[in-house]
C-alpha cells in the first residue's frame, strides 16, 4: 500500500511548499506600521525656504545647460543673439535674461563692476561670471560662465569657434585671469534686482 502512495509524495510536498510560500502571518503585517507611529515623535526638518526661495542651483543649472546647448554659435561682436552670434558679454547677458531674468550691463567693464560678492578662485561655483585681461593692458575685455572643474564656457572670437567650452587651468586663460563674481547672488534678492 505505500509503495502505491510513494508517487504522491512529491506532489504532496510540492502543494504543501507552495501554500506555505504564500502564507504571510497577521502578526508581521500588523506590526509593520508600528515604526511609523514612533516616527512621528521626531520634530520635522525645517524649512528653509520660508524666509526666501533659494533659486541659485537652478538658476545655474538651467543657464549652464542652455549655454551648452549653444556650443558652435558664432562669435560676432556686439552680438546678443542666436540668430547674430555672440560676443562675449553679449552671451552672458542673453543666458541671464532669458533664464533667470538678470539683465546684466552691456560691456565686461560694466558687467565687472556689478555689485555682486568677489569670489575667490579656489572658491567658483558653477554660473558664477569670471573676467579675463586679455588684451594685455591689465584691464577687462574678456568674460565667462564658470562650469565646474575648472572649465568655463564663454564666446571666444570668431578665429577660436565662438561658443566654446574652455580651462581656467589652460596657461592662457590662467595668465589672464582678473577675478570672479557672483551674479546670481542677485537673484535671490529678487527675480529682476538690476532693472526693478
Amino acid at each position: 500500500m505505500l509503495k502505491r502512495f510513494a508517487p504522491l509524495v512529491p506532489l504532496a510536498l510540492s502543494v504543501f511548499l507552495v501554500a506555505c510560500a504564500g502564507y504571510s502571518p497577521k502578526s508581521q503585517v500588523a506590526e509593520a506600521p508600528q515604526p511609523i507611529a514612533d516616527e512621528q515623535t521626531v520634530e520635522p526638518l525645517p524649512d528653509f525656504a520660508q524666509d526666501k526661495p533659494y533659486e541659485l542651483p537652478t538658476f545655474a543649472d538651467s543657464i549652464l545647460a542652455h549655454g551648452l546647448s549653444l556650443v558652435g554659435t558664432r562669435y560676432r561682436f556686439g552680438g546678443s543673439s542666436v540668430s547674430s552670434g555672440f560676443d562675449c558679454s553679449g552671451f552672458i547677458g542673453y543666458l541671464f535674461k532669458e533664464e533667470a531674468g538678470m539683465s546684466l550691463p552691456r560691456s565686461t567693464r560694466e558687467m565687472i563692476n556689478l555689485d555682486a560678492p568677489l569670489v575667490e578662485r579656489t572658491e567658483l561655483e558653477p554660473g558664477d561670471l569670471v573676467f579675463f585681461a586679455t588684451n594685455g593692458r591689465g584691464r577687462v575685455s574678456h568674460a565667462g560662465i564658470y562650469l565646474g572643474d575648472d572649465q568655463f564656457i564663454h564666446s571666444s572670437s570668431s578665429r577660436s569657434g565662438g561658443v566654446r567650452v574652455d580651462s581656467l587651468d589652460d596657461k592662457y586663460w590662467s595668465r589672464t585671469f582678473i577675478e570672479a563674481k557672483r551674479a546670481l547672488a542677485l537673484a535671490s534678492v529678487s527675480h529682476n534686482p538690476l532693472h526693478p
